[in-house]
């Protein structure tokens, strides 16, 4: 069975400018009433205190400045996480950063936390009508040092603490230098206890 119209056409173009097609489609077509209308079960939950209208969430990184949220949603998520998102804006690792691997169905990002910035993603996630969950993933920039790293977490926390859901502390991101060390012992209950 031959893949559809518009994956193959997305695939004769690199990745990361298929990831950009496909958002802003996906945009475009939440703007048509009707056209994008998912019927999905709705197995809602409370969970410390979030109410999910059904338990499918989307991870951090498809929708990295919170431009997306309204459009994402239409398709029938009940949470969403934005990110991650740093304190200023950054550009991420150099280009190519994404790549296929169409024989496992598969893709490897190397993205490196390219985002707007924080008060971009605050703005952003005022403005939304989605009524799921929101969450925002939070990151440091690549150019501060680590030990300057709560701060960078702070400047991202105080602009999203109101507009989201829940904040996700990434420090998981083999692309930037040194950030897994803040995984464990003293400094990661350094940072989390700043925070």
């Amino acid at each position: 069975m031959s893949a559809p119209w518009y994956q193959r056409v997305l695939w004769r173009v690199p990745p990361e400018l298929a990831h950009g097609l496909a958002l802003n489609g996906l945009d475009w077509a939440t703007r048509v009433p009707g056209l994008v209308a998912p019927q999905l079960a709705r197995d809602s939950r409370s969970v410390f205190g979030l109410h999910f209208p059904n338990p499918v969430g989307l991870a951090a990184g498809l929708d990295k400045n919170a431009d997306y949220v309204d459009g994402l949603g239409a398709l029938g998520f009940g949470a969403i996480e934005i990110g991650t998102v740093t304190p200023r804006p950054q550009p991420g690792n150099p280009r190519p950063r994404l790549f296929r691997i169409p024989q496992h169905h598969a893709l490897i990002n190397r993205m490196g936390f390219n985002n707007k910035g924080v008060a971009h993603a605050a703005r952003r996630l005022e403005r939304r009508r989605f009524a799921g969950v929101v969450g925002a993933n939070i990151g440091k920039n690549r150019d501060t040092p680590l030990d300057d790293a709560l701060s960078d977490y702070r400047a991202c926390l105080e602009p999203l603490h109101g507009v989201a859901d829940y904040i996700t502390v990434n420090v998981s991101s083999p692309n930037t230098p040194g950030l897994r060390t803040l995984q464990s012992g003293a400094a990661f209950e350094r940072l989390l206890g700043g925070l």
